[in-house]
């Protein structure tokens, strides 16, 4: 396997801590309004990139934060609390909107056929280890106290521009309108690991800590809920390239000075999904979300077989004229396998080469472009049956998710004339009371592999 590690600027030979295991985590949503589509393209990635690693023989544990805490766009305490601003616009509770807006993510991810990774935890569930954390660092000299909040000394960070290619002078007052002054910091670049001054005095989220009420600051969450589910040792940290600083940055150095040792090899991460405007986002122009692609009529596995087209480190460009035509490719790739003869005839000689050119394309820097043309190939061999075209793309579909295989079973109307009238027959058997005969047809369906679902809204039936 072989990945792009943003770390080291290069593509290298991914090697875990431990053999044969991989430790990831992933940046999860705010929650405080939907994701649009340039957000669900990241998770896309990431979905893919587990599958892929998993196709590839290694057994994964994924670990993903929900932020509903902590989560200020600056570490001098300005911008805005993105929770709050969401609770004030709904009139709820930041904790009915962390709740809401959870959900809401989950059900995008299920309808774009991304897993939900096995370790999900919001961020204001881990209060105390934060505080365990931040105050090993305090007693270790890395972070300070200043007017009432703890922050963390990037001076005594080793290789703290490494991750992002940035230099101290970058972040002097001064240098970029996005750079502001917070005369409690000893150095610019220094960052909050918890808040207890803050020009947001009306917070529900706060708690007690050793320093006062408070909340933590945004970066502490991930190396927290990391390090507690995974361990002092991380194989794979992902994200989408605005993550890289300084979140992700803050995390590597917060995590080593209270682990003690480099924490995290690799570093992968997403490419912006932008719009004939630019970078794509929640207040800029129409906002896109994987709701508004269905209202409109589109699949939401087109959206997921357009951004496969593309590499993940690429930026994509969405339009309605893209995403028409990678819906159009999607629905004929379906038709011409749903015409494929299902008649069991497996040609067993060249599936593991098929194989190895898609273990090719995941360990080639996840070239999700080429996996898509290999089902294509599949599809154009000739040498191979129908049958053994299923069963490789079934298997691709593994990482792929595309739903690709589709059980279609065609029920011609003389058979759902019968199985109408038997349920009819049935119900009377029961409205009878007469058990043994409602049993009976059952039964009898169920033989010819036709199975009854009972419901409060009446009986259907599904075939087997």
């Amino acid at each position: 396997m072989k990945l792009y590690n943003t770390l080291t600027k290069q593509v290298e030979e991914f090697i875990p801590h431990e053999e044969g295991v991989v430790r990831l985590y992933t940046c999860g949503p705010t929650v405080y309004h939907f994701a649009h589509i340039g957000n669900l393209r990241t998770y896309i990635f990431e979905d893919i990139l587990e599958k892929g690693l998993k196709y590839l023989g290694y057994q994964v544990k994924r670990v993903m934060n929900i932020t509903d805490v902590g989560h200020l766009t600056s570490d001098s305490d300005t911008g805005e609390d993105k929770m709050l601003k969401g609770a004030e616009r709904e009139g709820k509770t930041v904790y009915e909107i962390a709740q809401f807006y959870t959900n809401a993510f989950f059900e995008d991810c299920r309808k774009l056929n991304i897993r939900k990774p096995d370790i999900v935890e919001p961020a204001s569930h881990h209060i105390d280890t934060y505080i365990e954390m931040i105050s090993k660092m305090l007693e270790d000299g890395y972070a300070y106290l200043s007017n009432g909040n703890v922050y963390f000394d990037v001076s005594k960070a080793k290789n703290y521009y490494q991750l992002s290619g940035k230099n101290p002078e970058d972040l002097m007052v001064g240098v970029r309108d996005t750079v502001e002054e917070d005369k409690s910091k000893k150095n610019p670049a220094d960052f909050v690991l918890w808040f207890t001054d803050s020009k947001f005095k009306n917070q529900d989220m706060r708690w007690d800590s050793p320093w006062g009420v408070g909340y933590p600051g945004w970066h502490i969450e991930c190396s927290g809920i990391s390090g507690k589910y995974l361990g002092e040792y991380l194989d794979i940290h992902c994200g989408g390239i605005d993550n890289i600083f300084p979140h992700h940055t803050n995390e590597i150095a917060q995590s080593e000075a209270y682990f003690g040792h480099k924490w995290c090899n690799y570093w992968v991460h997403g490419e912006h999904l932008n719009d004939q405007t630019g970078k794509m986002s929640k207040s800029n122009g129409e906002f896109l979300t994987l709701s508004l692609l269905e209202q409109k009529g589109y699949d939401p596995l087109s959206y997921r077989y357009f951004c496969l087209g593309s590499h993940y480190r690429n930026q994509l460009v969405f339009s309605y004229e893209a995403l028409d035509q990678a819906e159009n490719a999607y629905q004929k790739l379906k038709n011409r396998i749903r015409k494929l003869d299902r008649t069991p005839d497996l040609h067993e000689e060249k599936i593991d080469v098929y194989q190895e050119k898609m273990k090719e394309a995941i360990s080639n820097d996840l070239n999700t472009s080429s996996m898509l043309t290999l089902v294509y190939d599949v599809l154009k061999d000739e040498t191979l049956t129908d049958f053994t075209k299923l069963y490789l793309i079934e298997n691709f579909d593994q990482v792929l998710s595309l739903n690709l295989i589709e059980e279609e079973i065609e029920v011609d109307q003389n058979l759902e004339k019968y199985i109408l009238e038997k349920i009819e027959e049935r119900n009377l058997a029961k409205k009878d009371k007469n058990y043994a005969l409602a049993d009976a047809i059952r039964e009898e369906l169920l033989k010819k592999g036709i199975r009854l679902v009972d419901s409060r809204e009446g009986t259907t039936y599904e075939m087997l």
